[in-house]
C-alpha cells in the first residue's frame, strides 16, 4: 500500500515535507526522529487519508456541508459558536469504521511492545494539515490529551481530535484564511507520555525583540499545558546562541501547576511557596536544552518554535515538538532593513508624569490607548467592541475573535511565549503580560472596566488616562511620495551622535550617524531606575539594576546595529545621586559637587564598588548574552593614570579585557588626561574630548557660573592647544580621539579645527547631525583642494604645544 494510502504512519517513516499527509506537527516528530542527538518520545500518527476515510464511511462529509451553509458571519460569535459545536457533536457521535479502529488499537499495541509496557500512557494531540505551516502560526487551535491510556480510550481521543477541528477558533481561523473546512484534514499524534516534573517552550530567537544571537526558553512546573495556555508566569532563560552561555535568568513565582494522575487524566494543584519561587531548571539543563534547540534551528534552516519536558522518573530532556517561528521569520522577510518603520512604533516617549496603573512583561512591543473592557470568560467575548483594550486573566484560542478586534491586551498570567504573546505579535497589537508575577497586583483588579488607559507594551506598563506624548499619529506613508530622498557624502571623519534617552534610539537610528559617540547612562537611572544602587543592593534588588540598565543599553545597540555604541558609565555628580530614592544615606554633602566624588574615583572606592560591578554586569549582559558586540564603554572624570590602572584591572576581573571587539574610551576633560596622555594611553584605546568640562578646568571658569559666561570658550588658544596635543600625543601610540561637546555644531570655526588637527570623530546632538555631516565633508574636500593647488591659507604655529 502507498503511504499516502495508509491510516498509520511511525514517527521514522515521516520527514517535514510530509505534512499532507499527517500535518505539521506529526510530520516535524517524524523529522526531529531522524536528527542525531535530539531525543524525541517515540510514537506514530493516524493520517488525512485515515480522517478523510472516517469523514466518508460517516457520511459526515455532506453531513458538514450542510451546516456550514448556515455559517453566513464568523464574526457573530453566537452563529459562530452554535454551528461549531452542532458540527463537533456530530463527530463525536459517530462510530469510527471498524477497519480504521482496529489499526489505531494495533499501533498502540506494537507501541507498548516497543517500550516494553503493557498499556503505555500517551499523549493524543492534534495535527491539522494546514498548521504550522511557515506563513501562519494559530498552532494549538486543534485539542491535546494528556495522560491517555488503553487502546479503545486512544481510539476515542483520535474521533475526539477530528472533533476538534471544528471548534470555534479554528473554524473562524480557516474562513478569515480562504482555506476550505473541507479540503483541511487532521492527523493524530499518538506519543509515549513524558512524566513531567517540569516543561516549557524555547525558540531560537528572542520572540520580544527579535534579537536571534540568543535563545529564549520558558519553563514551569507540571505538565506543559500551562505555560502555552498563559495558566503560569514561567520563568525565563536566555542563552547565548554562539557560546551557550546563560545571559540571563528570570526566577517568576509558579502559583499552580497541571499534574498527571496515576490512573490517568490530568489535574491541577497549587505549589508549595517555597517550589513555587524556586528556579525550574539547573543550569546544566539549561544549556543542554539550548544544544538541542540550536541543531535544530541548524537542521531546519530557519527560526524554530519547540516544546520540551523533563521526565520525573529519569531527569531525562524530551523535546516534544519543533515547528518554524513564524513571527520574526516573517517580520525579517518584509524588513530586511532593520531600524525603520517596524522599530519606530517600538519608540516610547519618557518626558510626560504619567500615573502607572500596573506593570507587566512586555510581550509584543508598541502603545495604544483605548477603553479597558474586562472580560473573565470566554463566552462573553460577543460584548467586546472594536478598538477596546482586552484586560483578562489569561487568552487560549478561544479568544481569538476579539482579540482581533482588540487595539491591546494586558493579561494577569502568561510568559512571553504564552498565547496572549505569541497571537497578539502575529496581530501586530501591543500586549503586556504576567502583571500578577511583575507588580504583584491583577490587571483585572488594578484596572477598572470601562477605564480609559494608555498601554506602553514596550516597557510593560499600563498608565491611566491618554497620555499623548506616547501616542503618536502614524506617518502618512503617502505623503513621503515623490519626496527626493537626502543624500549625505562619506567623511574621513566619522560623524557620531550623543544620545541620553534609550527610548530615542529608534527615532534616530535612521539619522547619519556613524554610530552613538556617548550614550550617557544616568538617563536610564532618572527615567527608568529611580533609586540609588546602593539602596537597591541593600533591599536585595541587584538584578533589577542589571536587568533594567541592560535593557536600556540593549534598545540603543540593537538600533543602532552594526554602528558602534559608546556608553559612558555613570557620572552622576553626589548631589544629583542624592536625588535618587534612598540617595541620601549613602552621599555626602559636598561643598563642589561638579569636582568631587565622581566618575572614576568611585568605582574603585569600597563605598561605590559594589554598584560599579553592576553597571559591569549589564554591559557583560548585553555584549556577551545578548551578543551586541557593538558596545563599547568610556570611563569618565578620571583624573589619575593611577586610576585609570585600578578601574580597568575591576573591568578586567569582571571579565570586560580589552581586545579586538572590545574597546574602553576615556572622557578627556581633565588638564591632566591632555598632560599625562603619552601615560594614558597604556590603560585605554581612544579618547572623547569632554569640552564642556576641559574648558571649564583648562580656563579655571564654572562652566555654570553667569558671571564668568563672558570667559568661558571652548575656541580659547588653551583649549585649542590642549586638543591638539592630545591628537597628537594619542595618534603617536594608535589610539582615536573623539570630542563630545557641542561645540564643533555651534562654531564652524571649531570643527574646521578639529577636522584640520585630525580627530577621528566628532560627537554631536541628533539634531546637529546632519548639519555637521555636510560641513565636515566640505572641510575635509577644501582640505584636499588646498593640498593638491597648494594654495590652501598657511596654518599658524600658535597651536604648538
Amino acid at each position: 500500500m502507498a503511504r499516502e494510502d495508509k491510516y498509520v504512519l511511525w514517527f521514522d517513516e515521516l520527514k517535514r515535507e510530509d505534512v499532507a499527509l499527517v500535518g505539521g506537527k506529526s510530520s516535524s516528530l517524524g523529522e526531529m526522529t531522524s536528527i542525531e542527538g535530539i531525543p524525541v518520545p517515540y510514537g506514530f500518527a493516524t493520517t488525512a487519508a485515515g480522517y478523510q476515510h472516517f469523514m466518508e464511511e460517516t457520511g459526515l462529509v455532506d453531513k458538514i456541508a450542510k451546516e456550514l451553509k448556515d455559517l453566513t458571519d464568523v464574526e457573530n460569535s453566537e452563529q459562530l459558536h452554535r454551528i461549531a459545536t452542532k458540527i463537533r457533536e456530530m463527530i463525536v457521535s459517530e462510530e469510527m469504521p471498524e477497519d480504521l479502529a482496529n489499526i489505531i488499537r494495533e499501533s498502540y499495541n506494537n507501541l507498548a511492545e516497543k517500550v516494553g509496557e503493557t498499556e503505555p500512557f500517551v499523549a493524543v494531540r492534534s495535527s491539522a494539515t494546514a498548521e504550522d505551516l511557515p506563513d501562519a502560526s494559530f498552532a494549538g487551535q486543534q485539542d491535546t490529551y494528556l495522560n491517555v491510556k488503553g487502546a479503545d480510550i486512544v481510539v476515542q481521543k483520535v474521533k475526539e481530535c477530528y472533533a476538534s477541528l471544528f471548534t470555534d477558533r479554528a473554524t473562524y481561523y480557516r474562513t478569515k484564511q480562504g482555506y476550505d473546512h473541507m479540503k483541511v484534514a487532521l492527523s493524530a499524534t499518538v506519543q509515549m507520555m513524558v512524566f513531567s516534573k517540569a516543561s516549557g517552550v524555547m525558540f531560537s530567537i528572542n520572540v520580544s525583540t527579535g534579537n536571534d544571537k540568543v535563545i529564549d526558553i520558558e519553563a514551569a512546573w507540571g505538565l506543559g499545558e500551562y505555560v502555552v495556555q498563559g495558566t503560569v508566569t514561567p520563568d525565563n532563560y536566555l542563552v547565548n546562541k554562539d557560546t551557550l552561555t546563560i545571559a540571563d535568568i528570570t526566577v517568576n513565582r509558579k502559583k499552580v501547576r497541571l499534574v498527571r494522575l496515576p490512573g490517568g487524566d490530568c489535574i491541577e494543584e497549587a505549589i508549595p511557596e517555597d517550589e513555587a519561587k524556586a528556579k525550574v531548571l539547573t543550569d546544566e539543563q539549561i544549556i543542554e536544552l539550548a544544544d538541542y534547540c540550536k541543531k535544530l534551528e541548524q537542521h531546519y534552516g530557519c527560526y524554530m518554535d519547540t516544546e520540551f519536558a523533563l521526565d520525573e522518573r529519569t531527569n531525562k530532556l524530551w523535546m516534544l515538538q519543533a515547528r518554524p517561528e513564524t513571527v520574526w521569520s516573517r517580520k525579517i522577510k518584509k524588513q530586511p532593513k532593520p531600524g525603520s518603520e517596524e522599530r519606530e512604533k517600538m519608540a516610547t516617549a519618557t518626558t510626560t508624569r504619567r500615573e502607572v496603573v500596573v506593570r507587566g512583561l512586555p510581550a509584543s512591543p508598541g502603545r495604544a490607548a483605548g477603553k479597558a473592557h474586562i472580560i473573565f470568560d470566554p463566552k462573553d467575548i460577543d460584548q467586546f467592541k472594536e478598538g477596546e483594550i482586552l484586560v483578562t486573566l489569561m487568552t487560549t484560542p478561544d479568544w481569538v475573535p476579539a482579540m482581533k478586534k482588540a487595539r491591546a491586551i494586558v493579561t494577569n498570567a502568561g510568559g512571553m511565549t504564552c498565547h496572549a504573546a505569541i497571537v497578539s505579535r502575529e496581530l501586530g497589537i501591543p500586549c503586556i503580560v504576567g502583571t500578577e508575577a511583575r507588580s504583584d497586583n491583577e490587571a483585572t483588579k488594578a484596572i477598572k472596566n470601562g477605564q480609559i488607559i494608555t498601554i506602553d507594551a514596550t516597557n510593560g506598563i499600563v498608565y491611566d488616562g491618554i497620555i499623548e506624548d506616547l501616542i503618536k499619529e502614524k506617518e502618512n506613508e503617502e505623503s513621503t511620495l515623490g519626496k527626493v530622498p537626502e543624500v549625505f557624502p562619506t567623511t574621513a571623519t566619522k560623524i557620531y551622535m550623543n544620545l541620553g534617552d534609550p527610548d530615542l534610539a529608534d527615532k534616530y537610528s535612521s539619522l547619519p550617524a556613524d554610530g552613538i559617540g556617548l550614550m550617557r547612562e544616568e538617563f536610564i537611572w532618572t527615567t527608568f531606575i529611580h533609586e540609588h544602587p546602593l539602596h537597591l543592593i541593600e533591599d536585595g534588588r541587584s538584578d533589577m539594576v542589571v536587568d533594567q540598565l541592560a535593557e536600556g543599553i540593549r534598545k540603543v545597540c540593537q538600533a543602532l546595529a552594526p554602528r558602534q555604541v559608546v556608553l559612558r558609565l555613570s557620572d552622576f555628580k553626589s548631589s544629583e545621586y542624592r536625588d535618587l530614592i534612598g540617595g541620601s544615606k549613602y552621599e555626602p554633602v559636598e561643598p563642589s559637587a561638579l569636582l568631587g566624588w565622581r566618575g572614576a574615583s568611585r568605582y574603585y572606592d569600597p563605598k561605590y564598588l559594589p554598584a560599579f560591578k553592576l553597571e559591569l554586569e549589564a554591559v557583560k549582559k548585553v555584549r556577551n548574552g545578548l551578543g551586541f558586540k557593538n558596545l563599547q564603554i568610556m570611563i569618565p572624570f578620571c583624573r589619575t593614570v593611577d586610576e585609570a590602572k585600578k578601574v580597568t584591572h575591576i573591568m578586567k576581573n569582571a571579565g570586560l579585557e580589552r581586545g579586538n571587539d572590545f574597546k574602553i574610551w576615556l572622557m578627556a576633560e581633565i588638564p591632566s588626561n591632555i598632560i599625562l596622555a603619552d601615560q594614558f594611553n597604556q590603560f585605554i584605546d581612544g579618547y572623547s574630548i569632554g569640552s564642556n568640562d576641559l574648558t571649564m578646568l583648562v580656563l579655571g571658569c564654572d562652566r555654570d557660573n553667569d558671571t564668568v559666561q563672558n570667559i568661558y570658550d571652548e575656541r580659547n588658544l588653551a583649549v585649542r592647544r590642549s586638543i591638539r596635543h592630545l591628537i597628537d600625543v594619542a595618534h603617536r601610540d594608535g589610539k582615536t580621539v573623539s570630542i563630545c561637546g557641542q561645540a564643533p555644531s555651534v562654531y564652524p570655526d571649531f570643527c574646521e579645527f578639529l577636522v584640520r588637527s585630525g580627530v577621528d570623530s566628532i560627537s554631536v546632538n541628533p539634531d546637529a547631525v546632519k548639519n555637521t555631516k555636510r560641513m565636515v565633508a566640505q572641510l575635509e574636500q577644501r582640505i584636499i583642494l588646498d593640498s593638491m593647488t597648494g594654495r590652501g591659507k598657511a596654518e599658524s604655529n600658535e597651536l604648538d604645544w
